[in-house]
Order: C-alpha cells, then structure tokens, then sequence
C-alpha cells in the first residue's frame, strides 16, 4: 500500500523579511510591520494577501495513512523553526515517498514550502526527483512526480476536481459539511495572524491539523467517486480514523467527531 499523505500549512506574515526588503526601522512592532505591507499589497491587488514568497510558515499539520496506522501530527512553532518545519515535512517525503493530498496545495501550500524551503537551505532530493536521479525507481518519476501538475503524486483534489479552471473551485469547509464531515471548527486561514498575535499557537495547529483530517476524508470520498474504493472499504477507512482521533483525546478532535457525527 502506497502511504497517503494528507497535509495543510498555516503562515503569517515574514515580519522579518519585510523589514529587510523595505528597510523598515527595527524599533516598529511587528503589528506595524505586517499593517505597512497589507496596506502596500491592498494598494497593488485590492487585497491584503501576500506574495507567497513572504508567508511564514509556522505549522505544516499531517494525515498520514499507511500500512495498517492512520496518524495525525503537526510540526509547529515554538517546538520548531520555520527552517526545520519545512525540513521535517521533506523528510517526510523522503522516508515514505508518500501519495501527497491537498486542498489548493498546488496554489498555495507548496509554492509557499518551495519559496521558504529555498530561502532556509532545505534539500528535498526525492520531493523534487523528476527521472534524473540515483533512486532505484528514479525513471518512474519520469512520468509520474511530485512537480508537474498534471502527475498524480501530488494529488491537488481542488484543482483536479475543478478540472483546473479557476472559477470552478469551492472551499473545503463548504463542500466538506456538504458531504457530511466537520468543515472548518473555530477558525478560518484569515484569522491566524490575529491568533498569532494573542499567543494562540495552539489553537492555529489544532485548525490545521482538523484541515489536514478533513482533506483526508475528501480524499476517500473521492477515491470513492474514481471507483477506487467500495462503499465498505470507504466505511471501513472512516471507521479507522474515527477510532483513531476518539484515541487521541484532545479537545479539538472532541468537537471534530461531535461536527462529524451531526
């Protein structure tokens, strides 16, 4: 069995990027910081999303089903620099070459690993393997790769479910509590900096994580749709990471499969 590797990210704004690009004075507030470069983004876009290459990454969040387990983890500051998050989650990739899973992964999430990964130093051989390499499978990713958009280890499912077109993609929160599962619990991405701000750390890694579990199960819902999966094998998965998160015990998987069982 392929691992499957279900997986979301949180930022906030490079604070310290920000200052270097704009040579801002090092005794303004990191609110400030991050204000002067929303109200320069707004006056360029009419938003105040940055760039990708200015998201701090500070919590990638996992599902991970493989052999007989399914597990949740996150790495997350304060336990851990954004160097070594983005580092670990390569890793990852490197130990397992797992099927990756995600929700606009190839619009936001992994663009934004890339551009942070390049700036800290991280190596990700087996991530970025294209059919060149010393791997024993290396021709394999010739054809079928992490990178390319339309190859299949990198399963994008807003995207493909849009069929890449843009104006046909819909939030996860939405069609997850249309399919029944829990959506969104406590938070949405606009405000983790907020969180941030009050010390909230917490709960931004419990969001994530709860996105990266809802992911998953979008994914078996799909895998469902492609006849990849029979309704029994679909009930027995779900059964799994049921039993699984009511083993775990914490508060947000507590309200998660409270959401799930309405």
């Amino acid at each position: 069995m392929t691992p499957v590797l279900a997986f979301d990210i949180e930022t906030i704004p490079d604070v310290a990027g920000i200052r270097k690009l704009h040579d801002l004075p090092a005794g303004l507030a990191d609110g400030e910081v991050a204000e002067f470069a929303f109200q320069k983004r707004r006056a360029a876009t009419g938003s105040d999303f940055l760039p990708l290459h200015l998201q701090r990454v500070i919590v990638v969040s996992c599902a991970l089903r493989e052999d007989e387990r399914f597990s949740v983890w996150s790495l997350a500051e304060p336990r851990l620099a954004e160097a070594a998050i983005i580092q670990r989650f390569y890793d990852g990739i490197e130990k397992f070459t797992p099927q990756l899973v995600s929700w606009n992964g190839g619009g936001f999430d992994l663009p934004v690993l890339h551009y942070r990964g390049l700036i800290h130093g991280a190596v990700a051989q087996r991530y970025w393997e294209q059919g060149e390499g010393d791997y024993r499978d290396s021709r394999d990713f010739k054809w079928n790769n992490y990178i390319s958009r339309y190859h299949a280890r990198h399963l994008d499912l807003m995207d493909l479910l849009a069929l890449y077109q843009p104006r046909a993609s819909v939030p996860l929160d939405e069609l997850a509590r249309l399919m029944g599962l829990p959506g969104k619990l406590g938070m949405d991405g606009g405000a983790v900096w907020d969180a941030w701000q009050e010390g909230r750390i917490d709960a931004i890694r419990d969001y994530c994580e709860t996105d990266a579990v809802n992911t998953y199960l979008a994914y078996l819902r799909f895998q469902r749709l492609r006849g990849a999966l029979t309704q029994k094998a679909l009930d027995e998965e779900s059964r799994l990471v049921r039993t699984v998160l009511e083993g775990l015990g914490q508060p947000h998987w507590r309200a998660f499969l409270e959401a799930w069982a309405k």
